[in-house]
């Protein structure tokens, strides 16, 4: 199996996938998926995350002549249930040229370091090193949001430590005036969205791992999910989950699942009619 990657994600998927399913994993070394969009802003991404993560794998493959990869594509956001939380989401696919199959899961997480600042003096980035967990933790210094002609990037380029942060800092001051810092959201510089990565692989497994009743084929999953859990009280039908249909990606087979979450009435003060 080919892991479309040049951040090195494949230290959290190869080793669960091997294990899962007895596969070899190869990475894609000589592919380049920043030619797709960079986090560090100098490419921009044409494509949302799940479309940018299924070209990487349909190039990927193409390159290298073979019919299974996997890749990834995150993007990091408010949380779309609170806009002031920051949140990492993942997108995980799986390509099966040979069977016509694609499988894909979505992870997000609130756990991010995800930020970014102006800053002037270096009271201000050493407080702003410390909240994004540096050094284990890589940043990025640049002159301004959108300037990329003078950047430094954490590890590759030299920011090791506090002592070659300031350095930067002075640099940047004295040529430029300005500093712009962000957080290194580049998996390999980035241990906190590796393990949002990880889970997303231990996600995208179990979906695998879930098959057609009817034809047997990997990927039997949840495609719709139908409100109108009852009250405990009155009886009348809430927004809460009632049912949940899977459908097979091959033969059209559906089943609908009543109780997904393992409750058959909802509370009163989540309906309408009892707590209005």
């Amino acid at each position: 199996m080919l892991i479309a990657t040049k951040h090195e994600k494949n230290k959290v998927i190869a080793p669960v996938f091997e294990k899962e399913f007895g596969v070899m994993c190869e990475v894609a070394n000589e592919f380049d998926t920043d030619a797709l969009g960079t986090f560090t802003g100098e490419i921009a991404r044409k494509n949302d995350p799940l479309t940018t993560a299924r070209l990487k794998c349909q190039l990927a493959m193409k390159q290298y002549n073979c019919d299974l990869a996997i890749a990834s594509e995150g993007s990091f956001s408010p949380h779309p249930n609170s806009m002031f939380l920051a949140a990492d989401e993942e997108f995980l696919i799986l390509i099966d040229a040979k069977n016509d199959l694609e499988i894909a899961v979505r992870e997000i997480s609130t756990k991010t370091n995800f930020s970014a600042a102006e800053i002037k003096t270096e009271a201000e980035l050493l407080e702003f090193a410390e909240k994004a967990k540096f050094p284990s933790h890589g940043l990025i210094l640049r002159p301004a949001k959108n300037d990329f002609t003078d950047v430094t990037y954490s590890m590759s380029s030299g920011l090791h430590n506090t002592a070659e942060l300031k350095v930067v800092m002075k640099r940047l001051i004295k040529t430029h005036g300005s500093v712009y810092v962000e957080t290194d959201m580049r998996a390999m510089n980035n241990p906190t969205r590796m393990e949002v990565i990880g889970n997303a692989a231990l996600k995208l497994i179990e979906k695998i791992k879930s098959v057609c009743p009817a034809c047997d084929t990997p990927g039997f999953s949840i495609t719709e999910i139908k409100k109108g859990l009852p009250c405990e009280w009155c009886g009348s039908p809430t927004n809460s989950i009632l049912s949940a249909v899977y459908s097979c990606k091959k033969c059209a087979f559906k089943k609908e699942e009543l109780f997904p979450q393992n409750k058959e009435v909802e509370d009163p003060m989540y309906c309408d009619n009892c707590n209005p």
